[in-house]
């Protein structure tokens, strides 16, 4: 179809489905013509584009003085059809063209609408854009179109495939569908896609590919069977599908076959509205679809226009005419004479021409759902204004060489690249056109929903969009208007391998895609505090992890406390040991005036109970959380009142000897060296010198609280460190050195004649010190944490209840039991018997 004009504009429509390609091209015969199967939408792209050249004709600040017209050409949906086409309208010679003498065939083009397939505009793109032809495309999406090198002046109103992956990928994102299979047409769309598409998908890091397939073009069924089968064996409950409407009309056959349910299927552009798969024998299968669609608009006064359209009102020149009658036939069921052999008798109708358009039923006005034509009106559109712009250039100003400008006279296609490079404009339905440096418009797609209603109808709803930002692409979705075909009426799971929860981690499994994996206990220590965390993160020092792995607690401080039940036990009998002492020296002031008592050198007695009850408190300094105060305390006071303690019974043993040595003949100037003031002396200048190492202690490597976390991992063991080894062996050693010369010398005297010996006492109280902190040293040395203050603490209170009772048992059961015992005459053995 054809417009004259001062500028013409080429276009490339899909009118008829398939051809039978003649020896030349573009000579129709009316009886046997070369295209066949008659599509009344790809006639209404063509209608849109015709409608659109009107428009801008009539507008009077678009391109004023300034006819548009066109020619438009079948591609026939064969590609040597559309390349011949593409040729003619940039030649403008062809035979069809020759009809005066005089004329020498249609004006070229100055740019071309069109073409409607990937593959198709890629061939046309890749001879023309040699000579800079600008190439605007409604339709054709593969991604590597947008390569400016090999296509420079290719531009289209469509997104890319490139957007469209991502846009997918959004959903997917959205829903958390990361297991997925991906169905594509063996073809330069299909095959662009699957790169594409895989590439953005491992890039994104938001799921991976179950599998990949290549629809045939052929409907070869065995294939077909192959692939329906792995889609119903596969674990993959979503299937995203890049193709055509005739490779899903056969693949749907075959699931329909299969009886493959329970799958969300997505779909590409190019099937997404197509009606011819909204049936009631397909929906049980591709209810629910989701799917990105060409961004709807609305192009008003174009109903009008295609009403307009009748046969008699065109040439009766049968080139111009032949594609609005063939038209005119699809949707009437009628022809126009000469008519085919038996026509009329089967059945035909004769066409008149008259016939009511807008009575019938016809896909062709049904304009609710202008997608493509929205693109091939931009596309027009965008033409124009570049055209428009590149005519209002002010001469010296222009961008060519020179500042040069382009003249209405001498238009070449190339200098109209640049202002279609450069255009920008808004269309009535308010949507801003403009190309990128890689011709490709501002990308939108909208997202589409399947809902297959009770009463049988099937409806394609508009649920949402997905469009280009500054910031990446951004999603829209109202999910409460989204149906959903599956029992929980909620949106699918399709994953590999379910969401490894907090307290996990993922571990991939063993030559399979990232998306299956194992989920693995974070072990000790460690936590994960996300969904599907890759690794487990360390606790810091002072903290562990909880039992479910999924976040950090801090550990445990591990100390002798006084609420557990082996701190209580200690501490009560500390208590029981200072209470015991104290009743042992009420009992000693009470008789104090009683021979036992004052036998038995009272003074040392009540200096060796008083070091006895601060042997028993000492030990509470060893409970309770260790802070510097007690750490350094606790073993000054230790070896103080150890040592103040083991002093008097030195002192009283030395007494003991003395006293006994004395009865000798020449022993008794040496008592007045054991006098009262001699034994305290003795006693005081003993224990400063422990005073005196504790103090070195102190000042040069004292005791400090320090958290342990040797012994255990999730608990802190807080204990004293002592500082100096080496100061804690002389403490010990001196009280051990003491014990050792008490012991002596009592051993020495345990057989000295007497009635009441104290030394035997002595000895075998001393024998119990020996033997308590012998066992002590190694038990404390394997003792970890608490248990050690817990053995320090049983040695003391043992070694120091072995003295009391040792000590003072007897004494106390004499003095309260057998009082008859406690007179002098008893002690000194000469007491009657009868």
């Amino acid at each position: 179809m054809h417009k004259p004009g001062n500028v013409v504009l080429g276009g490339l429509f899909e009118v008829h489905y398939t051809s039978v390609v003649p020896e030349r091209t573009f000579i129709s015969d009316p009886e046997q013509p070369r295209c066949k199967g008659f599509d009344i939408l790809g006639f209404r792209h063509a209608m849109t584009m015709a409608f659109a050249v009107d428009e801008i004709n009539k507008n009077s600040t678009l391109l004023p003085n300034v006819t548009l017209g066109y020619s438009l050409y079948d591609n026939c949906g064969a590609l040597v059809v559309g390349f011949r086409g593409a040729l003619s309208l940039a030649s403008g010679r062809e035979e069809q063209f020759l009809l005066e003498e005089n004329c020498s065939g249609s004006p070229p083009v100055l740019g071309i609408v069109g073409d409607h397939y990937s593959t198709f505009s890629i061939a046309i793109s890749n001879v023309l854009g040699l000579y800079r032809m600008p190439i605007v495309s409604y339709f054709a999406t593969c991604s590597c179109l947008s390569d400016r090198k090999r296509f420079p002046s290719f531009f289209r109103t469509i997104p890319s495939d490139a957007f469209q992956v991502r846009a997918m990928i959004q959903i997917l994102k959205h829903f958390g569908w990361s297991w997925v299979g991906l169905l594509v047409s063996d073809d330069d769309y299909g095959r662009n896609v699957a790169r594409s598409f895989q590439s953005d998908l491992v890039q994104s890091g938001e799921g991976c590919l179950a599998y990949s397939e290549v629809l045939p073009w052929d409907s070869d069924p065995n294939e077909l069977m192959k692939i329906v089968h792995l889609i119903k064996t596969s674990t993959a409950r979503v299937i995203i599908v890049f193709a055509h409407e005739i490779h899903m009309i056969q693949l749907m056959e075959e699931v329909a076959r299969q009886n493959v349910t329970g799958r969300q299927w997505m779909a590409s552009e190019t099937w997404t509205t197509a009606s011819v798969l909204q049936t009631p024998h397909l929906m049980p299968y591709l209810s629910s679809t989701l799917g990105i669609a060409i961004r709807k608009g609305e192009i008003p006064g174009l109903r009008d226009f295609l009403l307009q359209i009748r046969p008699d009102q065109h040439d009766n020149n049968i080139y111009g005419n032949n594609m609005v009658r063939q038209f005119w036939e699809d949707t009437f069921q009628c022809r126009f004479a000469p008519l085919p052999a038996g026509w009329v008798k089967t059945g035909g109708e004769l066409c008149t021409g008259q016939e009511d358009i807008e009575h019938v039923e016809t896909e062709f006005l049904d304009l609710s759902n202008l997608r493509p034509e929205y693109n091939v009106y931009k596309a027009v559109y965008a033409l124009a204004y570049a055209l428009d712009d590149m005519l209002r250039c002010v001469p010296g100003r222009g961008p060519f060489i020179g500042h040069s400008c382009a003249t209405l006279q001498r238009l070449e296609p190339w200098q109209l690249v640049h202002y279609v490079q450069h255009v920008n404009f808004t269309t009535p339905f308010g949507d801003q056109v403009t190309f990128d440096e890689n011709g490709d418009v501002l990308p939108i797609y909208d997202v589409m929903n399947w809902l297959w209603l009770p009463d049988g109808r099937i409806k394609v709803q508009n649920v949402g969009e997905v469009k280009e930002s500054f910031t990446g692409e951004e999603i829209t979705l109202d999910e409460d208007k989204i149906f959903w075909s599956f029992e929980s009426t909620e949106p699918p799971k399709s994953v590999c391998s379910e969401s490894c929860p907090p307290g996990t981690r993922t571990a991939r499994k063993k030559g399979e895609p990232v998306c299956c994996f194992d989920c693995i206990p974070c072990s000790e220590g460690k936590i994960s505090n996300k969904t599907d965390s890759m690794e487990c993160n360390s606790c810091p020092e002072d903290f562990w992890s909880s039992p479910q792995r999924d976040h950090c607690v801090p550990k445990k401080t591990e100390f002798l406390s006084y609420q557990e039940p082996l701190g209580i036990c200690l501490a009560s009998a500390s208590l029981l040991g200072t209470f015991i002492c104290a009743v042992v020296l009420v009992i000693f002031i009470y008789h104090r005036s009683t021979p036992m008592v004052r036998a038995n050198n009272s003074e040392l007695s009540f200096m060796l109970l008083v070091s006895l009850k601060l042997c028993f408190l000492c030990s509470l300094l060893f409970m309770g959380r260790p802070s510097l105060w007690t750490c350094q305390l606790r073993h000054a006071a230790f070896g103080i009142s150890f040592v103040l303690c083991v002093s008097c019974i030195l002192v009283k043993t030395m007494v003991v000897l003395a006293v006994f040595n004395a009865s000798k003949p020449g022993g008794g100037a040496r008592l007045k060296w054991f006098g009262a003031v001699q034994q305290r002396g003795t006693v005081l200048a003993l224990t400063c010198i422990q005073a005196v190492i504790c103090t070195a202690w102190l000042v040069c490597a004292s005791p400090a609280p320090h958290k342990n976390t040797q012994y255990h991992n999730d608990k802190i063991v807080s204990e004293c460190v002592v500082g100096s080894r080496v100061c804690f062996a002389v403490l010990m050693g001196y009280i051990g050195l003491l014990a050792i010369v008490s012991f002596l010398l009592a051993f020495l005297a345990r057989n000295l004649p007497d009635n009441f010996n104290e030394a035997k006492l002595i000895t075998f109280s001393m024998l119990i010190f020996c033997a308590v902190w012998v066992a002590f040293v190694p038990a404390y040395i394997n003792s970890p944490g608490k248990y050690a203050d817990a053995v320090e603490v049983f040695a003391i209170l043992a070694s120091s209840f072995g003295l009391l009772l040792a000590l003072f048992g007897p004494k106390c059961y004499t003095i309260l039991l057998k009082p008859e015992r406690n007179t002098k005459k008893a002690i000194m053995g000469r007491g009657t018997t009868k």
